[in-house]
């Protein structure tokens, strides 16, 4: 076969393939399909070097992996903020409109799957990474490299972060399920899961056989030179990816309203699982200029679909005890079909709940589900009762460990810390990577040491002898002292990393970071309202860190006594030329840009990705293009990397 022959035959091969796994709609047999796959392989496997970036022969899956690693997002992958109704959407808009009056919003349908985040550099797709915890996921690129509606190779040059939701169609779902049942296994819940289980498969022969679906639904770190999200979205889809349906753009509520309630009336007839819709401010200098919370970007958020309702039966009521004590009720529910998963449990949140509702065993009940929102029991049927009702007491000592409980109302807590949810669960989150970063103490390892009665609560960690753990299984001496070693070298480390490490509920790293910097060690006596007046913490945060300290007051002052850890300072920026200014850096300097923007927001600069009128800088190298023509005709200050280098 010559190369012009092979690249005749690999583009209509393409061309099949987009057919079948993207639009679902075949335009070649199966047999002449594997026929020409095996034509163009053939030519692949004698001249390597020439085979097209695009084949589709590279998608069927490499060698097994022993598991997946962790990787970094170049830019944090935020969650959306849920709205519910019109009230809702009318306020998030009148938050956004303190920035700018004049909005224009760019709606489509949100997906239920397993977000995804896509590197490409130099054109190629470098990394595919999964949300994780919006800034480390999992490494799943051998994986990725088998779903057809990811591109391997794009015409965009520059570093390139693509996101979007892997989706399983629902006819898919459903000959996977199928065959599940054939074979024995157990079935995948609903869409979402089976995509999320397809995606972490360490057998990425397995993912390809799956028929996984790419939705983009935008771009995490990006030198894309855009004034609107819609325009940027449309170069992204000419770049290879497809475009989602039922797009539009507005500039009123009725505009939303309509479509939202469009997608609902379309909604069976998608072929993919959706759970609302998502609505975005599309101007990008608005978005920049609003920012984020915590937890959300205030230039978007995701108008949910209404629950859906349904009738079950109560058949028990059972405690789940939190990682930092907390007791909730759960109502186990006969198997209930709902919105395609089964439902079997239900959140009551706390035993007042349960007392407002007059819940009982054996009664029948409205359970609702919407979207990824936790199952819940809405309306008691009373009138259905048959005399087999038994009432639900609240409970006074633990499941768990069956010590006496605190009883606060609401508030429900197991105070015993040699509990063993507790102190497991706690000493696992505590060790994990993005907290304490304990090598060697894994969830196995964790559970064993609770299990032989070598540890009770976090701070018997640092009590471990080389003599106590020499006697349990697995335990040679390198792991025994690289274990121990590890758990030394926790010492002195920043006071935000312990803090975050203690798993308090709605604290991230973030919060922990902020909390600490203004508080310093005196976190342990802050009071509600202080807390409450940081930006960015709500007072749902607030209650919880004050509660939590209450409680482990005296475990968490041994701990910061054993860890001695360094209290960061806030540093004031001493005046410079550019403190205070906002800065746009454009073109290829003798550094990458990261570096420069670090090294500007630390002399007090806000570094923006776009030009406007309150561009103050704009600091440009080779190749500066389109930014810099819009900051000469806007009158904004230029300077070349020397000139930067000579202010500083």
């Amino acid at each position: 076969m010559t190369d012009n022959l092979y690249n005749e035959k690999i583009e209509l091969l393409i061309k099949w393939a987009k057919a079948y796994y993207v639009q679902d709609n075949p335009i070649a047999t199966d047999e002449e399909y594997d026929l020409l796959s095996r034509e163009c392989l053939a030519y692949e496997q004698t001249y390597p070097s020439k085979s097209h970036p695009n084949s589709p022969n590279k998608r069927i899956g490499g060698f097994v992996l022993d598991g997946f690693v962790k990787a970094p997002h170049l830019s944090r992958m935020w969650s959306q903020e849920d709205v519910f109704n019109t009230e809702e959407l009318i306020d998030w808009i009148n938050r956004a409109k303190k920035v700018n009056t004049n909005l224009e919003f760019y709606c489509e349908p949100k997906f239920d799957g397993a977000s995804l985040n896509l590197i490409y550099e130099n054109g190629f797709l470098k990394q595919a990474i999964t949300r994780g915890d919006g800034s480390i996921g999992e490494d799943v690129t051998n994986n990725v490299k088998t779903i057809h509606s990811i591109p391997l190779k794009i015409e965009e040059k520059s570093l390139l972060e693509i996101r979007g939701e892997i989706v399983i169609k629902k006819a898919d779902f459903e000959k996977i399920n199928d065959d599940r049942l054939k074979n024995g296994e157990q079935l995948f819940a609903n869409p979402r899961n089976a995509a999320a289980g397809s995606l972490r498969q360490l057998d990425p022969k397995v993912t390809a056989k799956r028929k996984l679906f790419f939705n983009v639904w935008g771009v995490g770190e990006n030198s894309l030179d855009f004034n609107k999200n819609s325009q940027m979205m449309q170069y992204i889809y000419s770049l290879g990816f497809v475009n989602p349906p039922m797009q539009t753009h507005t500039t009123t509520v009725e505009g939303i309203e309509d479509l939202y309630h469009k997608i609902i009336a379309s909604r069976d007839s998608i072929e993919m699982m959706l759970d609302g819709m998502v609505i975005k401010i599309d101007d990008l200098e608005t978005q920049e200029e609003l920012g984020h919370t915590v937890k959300f970007p205030r230039y978007s958020c995701a108008y949910k679909f209404p629950a859906v309702e349904k009738t079950t039966k109560i058949k028990n009521i059972i405690q789940q005890v939190g990682r930092t004590g907390v007791i909730t009720p759960v109502a186990i529910v006969e198997p209930t079909l709902i919105d395609g998963s089964t439902v079997e449990r239900a959140s009551l949140h706390n035993y007042d709940e349960i007392q407002r509702l007059d819940l009982r065993i054996n009664d029948e009940v409205i359970i609702i589900k919407s979207g990824d929102i936790i199952p819940k029991i809405t309306k008691v049927f009373e009138d259905r009762r048959d005399g087999t009702q038994k009432k639900v007491s609240r409970p006074t000592l633990c499941p768990e460990c069956s010590s006496e409980l605190l009883d606060e109302g609401t508030l429900i807590k197991c105070q015993n810390l040699d509990c063993p949810s507790i102190v497991t669960n706690s000493i696992i989150y505590f060790a994990s990577k993005n907290c304490m970063n304990i090598d060697g103490l894994g969830i196995k390892i964790v559970e064993q040491l609770v299990r032989e009665k070598k540890i009770y609560d976090i701070l018997d960690l640092y009590t471990l002898k080389y003599e106590s753990l020499a006697d349990l299984e697995g335990f040679k001496e390198k792991k025994i002292n690289n274990l121990l070693n590890s758990i030394t070298n926790t010492k002195n480390t920043e006071l935000h990393r312990v803090i975050n490490a203690l798993g308090i509920e709605h604290i991230g790293e973030v919060a922990s970071k902020q909390i600490c910097l203004e508080f310093g060690l005196n976190i342990i006596n802050i009071d509600l309202d202080s807390l409450i007046a940081l930006d960015g913490i709500g007072e749902q945060m607030a209650k919880s860190f004050v509660e939590f300290m209450r409680v482990n007051k005296e475990l968490v002052l041994k701990l910061l006594e054993i860890i001695i850890p360094k209290v960061e300072q806030r540093v004031e920026v001493s005046e410079n030329a550019f403190k205070g200014t906002t800065v746009v850096l454009t073109g290829t300097m003798s550094v990458s840009r990261g570096v420069i923007k670090k090294d500007l927001e630390a002399l007090g600069a806000k570094v923006s990705s776009s030009v406007s009128k309150k561009t103050d800088y704009l600091i440009y190298g080779e190749d500066a293009g389109s930014k810099y023509d819009k900051a000469v005709s806007l009158g904004v200050n230029t300077l070349t990397e020397n000139e930067m280098k000579d202010m500083i």
